[in-house]
């Protein structure tokens, strides 16, 4: 019997819904048939198999919400194996990776070296390939340990890779608590929390540690006092949830400063009429924030410290401008990437904007269209905005707020007049770009959305 099991399909996936089946028990399926969704909380993901075999069971039921990455979720029967054949020991799941289940295999091949940590576990239950039961005994773990050789296969979640990498952390050295021995999130962090600690604090100021890293406790409505029954409650589904997270995350965490500019965009506004008529004939259509977009990349290549992102090890400049951009769907907020943007002319910025924010909308992204990202823009002049500041979405250094394009008056020389202004606002994460560097970024900016005709400099 193979278990098929919640797959992780983004580094910081914990748990997903199991929107839909597309199999049911008894059915036969082979490698790379779409199984089933699963809906993180950025978008909708077909899941394919890796292992051949007939659905045995569907364990969880579809529609189920809150499963936890790596639970099993249903069960394959191999060529030849029956339902009430003892289940043969299984490998150890591969990562996820691309929206592939975990691979298993239950076929009983030539013994193969354990790896790590499987010297204290039973013959055959299964560290890797299950392998024929020997007659000598197992030596102790940290003798296995020392004779594996080099290359063996480590055996732990994406998220469980990354947090490891984070902390400089062996993975062969940490003992798995997942499914067949698999190294999870938890192993990692009962590693850092092991940590040699520091020196004791002096009297007085262990208890002002304690309270700065003690979490705030949130209050119920009720506590707070909010009669019962004269709300509706909507829950949190996981969009939000990662929304609120990441969000007080970055607003307490990262220092965080506004620069604030209003522009002149009655030339912009005459650029893009004109290219839109050049455009028609191949159906493509240039809006404001196409344009803003385009400034931005050429504005950071200019002023590459502006295109950076703080990290322990240093600060690290980006090779190309990567430009997320906010849009709005049902339950929250997604920010979909327009890759090396700077590379790229009006028209092709246009129908990439487009696809890709029709697609958010539908939940149908790929993980790479929105994760990552080296800048921010957010637009809400469609909604009549006049200027706003926008919480830094990390690790990324800055993020630019885009208000509504509106006439006001304005003073040129000693004469008072009319122009159609933009108000601007540049949120900077201070460790990465200071006042300076923001400042620079924006005088190239500014310039670029004035004149257009600079931006072909």
């Amino acid at each position: 019997m193979t278990d098929i099991l919640m797959p992780a399909l983004s580094p910081t996936m914990e748990e997903g819904t199991l929107a839909k089946w597309h199999v049911k028990a008894g059915d036969t399926v082979k490698s790379g048939d779409v199984i089933a969704e699963i809906e993180t909380d950025k978008a909708t993901m077909e899941v394919e198999a890796v292992d051949e075999g007939v659905v045995e069971a569907i364990l969880v039921p579809e529609g189920t919400e809150n499963v936890k990455v790596n639970a099993a979720i249903a069960r394959l029967k191999g060529d030849g194996e029956t339902s009430d054949s003892p289940p043969s020991a299984a490998a150890p799941p591969a990562p996820p990776s691309g929206g592939r289940m975990a691979d298993q295999h239950t076929e009983s091949p030539a013994p193969i070296p354990p790896t790590k940590g499987e010297g204290d576990r039973p013959q055959g239950g299964g560290g890797g390939l299950a392998a024929k039961p020997t007659v000598e005994a197992s030596p102790p773990a940290k003798t296995q340990a020392a004779s594996e050789p080099q290359g063996a296969r480590v055996f732990a979640s994406p998220l469980a890779r990354r947090l490891a990498a984070q902390q400089n952390l062996d993975l062969s050295a940490l003992k798995g608590s997942g499914p067949h021995g698999r190294i999870i999130k938890r192993d990692v962090e009962g590693k850092t929390g092991t940590a040699a600690p520091a020196a004791a604090p002096q009297a007085g100021q262990a208890s002002a540690s304690a309270q700065a890293a003690a979490p705030r406790q949130v209050q119920s409505l009720e506590q707070m006092g909010i009669a019962p029954g004269s709300y509706d409650l909507i829950p949190l589904d996981g969009m939000r949830k990662t929304v609120a997270r990441r969000m007080t995350d970055s607003f307490r965490d990262v220092p965080h400063f506004p620069l604030t500019i209003d522009l002149e965009i009655d030339r912009l506004l005459e650029a893009r009429a004109r290219i839109n008529v050049l455009l028609e004939k191949d159906g493509v259509k240039v809006s404001v924030n196409d344009l803003v977009l385009k400034a931005a990349a050429m504005g950071l290549k200019r002023v590459p410290e502006a295109n950076a992102s703080y990290s322990p090890e240093g600060i690290a400049i980006h090779h190309h401008v990567d430009i997320a951009m906010a849009v709005a769907i049902d339950g929250g907020l997604i920010t979909p990437i327009i890759r090396a943007a700077e590379t790229k002319g009006l028209a092709e910025i246009a129908k990439a904007s487009k696809d890709l924010a029709e697609r958010a909308r539908t939940r149908k992204l790929k993980p790479d269209e929105f994760q990552g990202g080296t800048f921010t823009v957010s637009n809400l002049g469609m909604f009549g905005i006049k200027s706003f500041n926008s919480i830094i979405n990390e690790p990324q250094g800055c993020i630019m707020s885009v208000g509504v394009g509106e006439k006001r008056p304005i003073v040129r020389g000693d004469q008072l007049a009319i122009a159609t202004v933009m108000t601007v606002t540049l949120t900077c994460d201070h460790r990465v770009v200071d006042g300076a560097i923001g400042s620079r970024f924006l005088g190239v900016f500014k310039a670029m959305i004035e004149d257009p005709a600079t931006m072909l400099i």
